[in-house]
């Protein structure tokens, strides 16, 4: 009996392959559900869409972690542009290692995937939001090099706002 630690492999999601979209779903359907992503499932119209949606999003790219050729983990990212230094960049703008599977490394492999393929579409930076109290995940971020935006100390650093139109 061989005790063969787990494949662990990062790639690009392909929105047209039924496997990669299913996967997809599933894992940010999962990563809804969990508290960090706000206790509720997806709804059904956002499951019945978002692929599709996705697929037609210019600058959109989802990474999926697989153990053994089992989804545990997604990164959604979308590419914006910076003005101050007139090149794209990054965001991630969801992250997510399914429980069970957490601390295992998989979210770092995610953190250096989405760096990598950043750095192939030319972008000057990556950014990213998360509560202030998942300190599971700012620990990663900061381990990675992530840390508060601020343009001058004297000034503060950035804050993530928003306003629901729908």
């Amino acid at each position: 009996m061989s005790l063969d630690a787990p494949t662990l492999t990062v790639s690009l999601a392909d929105y047209a392959d039924p496997a990669d979209a299913a996967a997809l779903v599933s894992l940010l359907d999962a990563y809804a559900r969990d508290l960090m992503g706000g206790g509720k499932p997806l709804a059904d119209v956002t499951r019945d869409t978002l692929v599709d949606a996705l697929a037609s999003f210019p600058g959109a790219f989802s990474l999926i972690a697989r153990l053994d050729d089992v989804p545990v983990g997604l990164a959604n990212c979308f590419t914006g542009f910076s003005t101050f230094a007139a090149a794209p960049l990054i965001n991630i703008h969801d992250m997510a290692v399914m429980p069970g599977h957490r601390g295992k490394g998989i979210g770092r492999a995610l953190m250096e995937a989405v760096e990598t393929e950043a750095l192939k579409r030319g972008a000057c930076k990556i950014t990213l939001e998360v509560l202030s109290g998942n300190e599971t995940a700012k620990a990663l971020y900061e381990k990675c090099g992530y840390g508060d935006y601020a343009l001058d100390p004297a000034t503060g650093t950035a804050l993530f706002w928003q306003k629901k139109l729908t």
